[in-house]
């Protein structure tokens, strides 16, 4: 069957003609083209084209005048006219779309003109040029770009639904309603023998698929092209975002579907592209213009066809038309585009898109056996081996062990189970590297068994032997191919492709043998043991859970509600997640953090877990004491004496007393209430552009707009700003930073001389919410002096940057070479564990029964206490103060290096293991990269890493990994992010 027709003499018929060289036009004659029949002194210069010429004219001061566009001498006037009259039609009918409409006179006329070329005679036409630039280069698409490609697509789609015009009626070789007769002609032009073997054999299969449902395809007018190259990104956004429209060269009638298919087959040669990251498209082209079943059938078969077709025609084309820059310079991506089509099998690719779009069809669940698989196999004694990231068993790193599944069965066997079986479609956690760009293949499509004793396995049905060799059995099972693997040693009882009645031997299996089982569709591709989480549903969608063929239960396979969903619904909006798509975190296990999915993301922003996650003697510990005794501290135990005590002994004198509190934000709030308290003066005085908590002393001291963008308006009247003493983009950069402190002083000073002087000055003492900036030397020994002239205290906010993370100094103010009347910390003190701490002096603690009696309920519990312990001596046993100021100074090192080849890094700033890389567009202006921080962010969580930005202008990437960070993690870090910069398009020129 094809789908082929009788064409009109008067439009195209590609194979009629063969090839369609592009007209052979010089920037020159096309200057003159546009002088001599549309009046327009202009300079031209060429834009490149497959079959067109087309040119770009601007006028003497560089700013555009138009694009003059030369058809291909095959193109009628009549194609040419519906290709105009589509683009006024989605112009007008689209007001958020730009569109290249033709250019009309004063009269409406369409300004064209028949000209001669030496390629004969031509139409060219003026049409309205779009700033912005296309979507072309090999830089990555982030899921918002292809989704919005994915939008225009459908809404070109939908307007055009009804257009009708005798300039459709057209035989293309872009038609993928033509797809096996042009790959067919142009394959020989393919000449590397195996290249053309895989043309030809993805071709004809994606081919017969697409004719199951071709006859139910529905038709319309498409604009067949809407690829990178001719969606035009909007000038106002600083992200490639499109909304232009370009070039309806390749207008016809065909299958509406088409108008996604071209979109998504030309991401896939970007740098990084998979085939899964195109789904944001399919998705957003649902939601404009829904998608029936056959269409979302035919789709991949689509993409692969147009895969094969650029592959064969860019060939063709470099043949005929050897001088063709944009031709020859198409050909390496247009490969890629294949490769990449054809990665997944396109089956796994059709239920990965019904999966998401709801469509896909209900699983069948295995066939009860007539006859059980393993005889005398007893469910009853059969354990389950559970390998996923909620498992106790990948407790202490357990994951990392690449032998863990067998050692966790055999031990399972020796305590007395007589089989043990993995769970159908979980992730394991054994099959995920500790660090790894690409996920791993985590995801079981079938089950492993491990047996204590000899068994023998037998036919579950009737059947025949699909194949039978050493080590590897297959059988069909109902709707299904049973497959078995097992030692090599074993051979099948079986020949291939003999009958089978149920209960017929298989196999003989060994005492202690593993042996894996899957049911898969009959006429599916090869169904890996283990498949990568974004391919999971499409893969999954081709098997079923086989344990009903051992006397298992299946698992569950009932949708489950989206957990995302059920905390919007329970959990209050305004605790916000990172990422619009978070990965469900289920384990940590010292700088990694590990999904549902089995993936291990490399962690670079949790500074609460400094010993990093599950630290085994926090673990353990923590366990120990809530076996004995946790309450509050009215009550008279050892810990929180020894923990205060050692606490103390950390700071200089005079500061050896000390409050316990939860957290942060109420170390915070009681540091400020301990200051008004002892000085009896309410005023405070507190930096810009920072933040110290949520309570309401807290927040009135926070002046971060990242956290709050109206703080600085908002803030009581008790509470006084003075500037940010950021060197690198405050008012004072450099050497001349030295000028804040003066000024912080005088703000302090007049505070006093107005009769308020100020209760406190409290200030990060290592500037940690913009991004780890040094604060310039000697600016808190001067505003700490002139607080206390006028009878205030210093207030050191601790919290993110003290416990030993800036290597350097355990304390940030130590920095500084000054020491505060307060300190307050938090996050690091408990690994975790709900912990804070205020530490002052004596005198000023015994001020706060001025204002009655201080308790906290948890602060200070033997448990917290035992935590906060626990810590302190698994940072000083594992020097991970030390290990600071070597790894990070690594990690800097690496940054900075890095910037030498991104100019969009602006700075690194930091000490230690608490840093911050700056992002900006012009390091002369430090305009903020935003929009590019948070889609760096984006890409490198899909890289492995877990980064965020912060900031007043979210353009810094906060980097304060666990203290216990390693040099291949910083080298993983520093190697991933420059390929997830270099990707986004931010690598400078050597």
């Amino acid at each position: 069957m094809t789908y082929d027709h009788q064409p009109r003499s008067r439009t195209v018929d590609f194979f009629t003609r063969q090839a369609l060289p592009a007209p052979r036009v010089t920037a020159d004659q096309a200057r003159r083209i546009a002088a001599e029949h549309f009046g327009l002194t202009a300079h031209a210069e060429s834009l490149g084209s497959q079959q067109d010429a087309n040119f770009l004219l601007t006028h003497d001061d560089g700013s555009p005048a138009a694009v003059l566009k030369i058809a291909n001498p095959a193109f009628t006037a009549t194609e040419i006219d519906a290709q105009d009259t589509a683009a006024d039609l989605i112009a007008g009918a689209q007001p958020g779309l730009r569109l290249a409409t033709v250019l009309r006179d004063v009269d409406g006329n369409r300004r064209a003109a028949a000209v001669d070329t030496d390629s004969g005679p031509v139409t060219a036409r003026l049409l309205r040029h779009l700033p912005g630039g296309t979507l072309s280069g090999p830089r990555h698409l982030s899921p918002r770009t292809v989704a919005a490609m994915g939008r225009v697509a459908g809404q070109v789609s939908t307007t055009l639904s009804g257009f009708r015009h005798p300039g459709l009626d057209r035989v293309l070789q872009w038609d993928p309603r033509h797809a096996d007769r042009v790959v067919e002609q142009l394959l020989e032009h393919v000449t590397e023998a195996d290249r053309r073997t895989a043309v030809r054999s993805a071709a004809t299969e994606a081919w017969a698929a697409l004719l199951e449902v071709a006859d139910r395809l529905p038709r319309q007018a498409v604009h067949l092209d809407l690829t990178d190259d001719n969606l035009v990104r909007s000038p106002d956004s600083p992200l490639p975002l499109p909304d232009g429209v370009i070039d309806f060269g390749d207008l016809t009638d065909t299958w509406a579907v088409c108008e996604l298919a071209i979109p998504l087959s030309s991401m896939l040669h970007h740098d990084g592209m998979e085939p899964h990251h195109v789904l944001p498209a399919v998705r957003a082209f649902h939601e404009t213009r829904p998608l029936s079943a056959d269409e979302a059938a035919a789709l991949w078969p689509l993409v692969v066809l147009r895969a094969a077709t650029l592959v064969v025609s860019g060939r063709q084309q470099a043949a005929v038309d050897g001088d063709n820059a944009y031709v020859n310079a198409a050909l390496d991506r247009e490969w890629r585009i294949f490769e990449q089509a054809t990665a997944v099998p396109a089956t796994v690719m059709t239920r990965l898109i019904t999966d998401t779009l709801g469509t896909g069809p209900a699983r069948i669940p295995a066939p009860a056996p007539a006859r059980p698989l393993v005889a005398a196999l007893d469910p009853a004694s059969t354990a389950v081996l559970d390998l996923s990231a909620e498992s106790d068993a990948m407790d202490h790193g357990t994951w990392l062990d690449r032998t863990a599944d067998d050692r966790l069965a055999a031990a399972l066997l020796a305590e007395g189970a007589t089989a043990v079986a993995t769970p159908y479609g979980l992730a394991r956690l054994t099959a995920a590297p500790a660090l790894s760009a690409t996920s791993p293949a985590t995801v079981a499509t079938g089950i492993d068994v491990w047996l204590r004793g000899p068994a023998a396995l037998h036919a579950p049905h009737d059947g025949r032997v699909l194949a039978a060799a050493p080590g590897h059995l297959a059988v069909t099972c109902g709707p299904y191919a049973l497959h078995l693997s097992f030692p090599d040693t074993v051979r099948p009882a079986p020949a291939p492709d003999a009958p089978l009645r149920a209960g017929d031997p298989l196999a003989a299996l060994p005492a202690g043998a593993r042996f894996h089982v899957s049911l898969q569709e009959q006429a599916a591709p090869a169904v890996p043991a283990l498949v990568r989480p974004e391919y999971a549903a499409g893969w999954l969608a081709l098997t079923t859970d086989p344990a009903p063929l051992l006397g298992l239960p299946a698992s569950a396979t009932a949708p489950q509600p989206d957990l995302l969903a059920r905390r919007a619904a329970a959990f209050a909006p305004v605790q916000e997640h990172y990422y619009a798509n978070p990965p469900r975190m289920e384990r940590g296990w010292r700088h990694h953090m590990l999904s549902a999915e089995g993936r291990s993301y490399l962690d670079m922003v949790n500074n609460v877990t400094p010993l990093g996650h599950a630290h085994p003697r926090v673990e353990q510990a923590v366990s120990r004491q809530l076996r004995r005794l946790n309450t509050n501290s009215r009550f008279h135990y050892s810990a929180v004496v020894e923990f205060t005590e050692r606490l103390a002994a950390l700071l200089p004198d005079p500061l050896d007393t000390v409050f316990l509190v939860n957290s942060g934000s109420e170390a915070v709030d009681l540091g400020i209430r301990l200051a008004i308290g002892a000085t009896g003066q309410h005023d405070v005085v507190a930096l810009r552009e920072a933040y110290h908590g949520w309570t309401y002393a807290s927040d009135a001291v926070s002046t971060s707009l990242q956290d709050n963008p109206n703080a600085l308006a908002t803030r009581p009247g008790w509470v006084h700003t003075v500037d940010s003493p950021n060197s690198y983009r405050g008012r004072y950069r450099g050497e001349q930073a030295a000028r804040y402190a003066p000024e912080a002083v005088r703000v302090i000073d007049e505070l006093a001389a107005s009769g308020r002087p100020a209760g406190a000055f409290i200030g990060e003492s290592y500037y940690g919410n913009a991004g780890g900036v040094a604060l310039p030397d000697g600016y808190l020994r001067q505003v700490y002096a002139a607080v206390r002239r006028h009878g205030g205290l210093a207030i050191a906010d601790e919290i993110q940057v003290g416990y030993g993370r800036l290597g350097h100094w355990f304390w940030g103010f130590e920095q500084q070479q000054a020491v505060p009347d307060i300190v307050c910390v938090a996050k690091a003190m408990g690994n975790g564990h709900p912990l804070g701490a205020v530490i002052t002096s004596r005198a000023i603690a015994d001020r706060y029964r001025d204002q009655g009696y201080f308790f906290s309920s948890t602060g200070g519990s033997p448990v917290s206490s035992i935590a906060g312990l626990t810590v302190l001596d698994a940072l000083r046993d594992e020097d991970l103060q030390g290990n600071a100021t070597r790894t990070g100074g690594r990690l800097k090192s690496g940054l900075q290096a890095l910037a030498a080849h991104h100019p969009i890094i602006g700075a690194v700033h930091g000490s230690g293991l608490y840093l911050g890389l700056e992002l900006v567009r012009d390091r002369t202006t430090l305009e903020p990269a935003t929009e590019e921080t948070a889609e760096l962010c984006d890409r490198m969580l899909d890289l492995g890493v877990i980064v965020q930005p912060t900031g007043d202008h979210l353009n810094i990437l906060k980097i304060k990994p666990p203290l216990c960070m390693d040099a291949p993690a910083v080298d993983f870090f520093t190697s991933t992010l420059d390929r997830a910069l270099s990707e986004l398009g931010h690598r400078g020129t050597e």
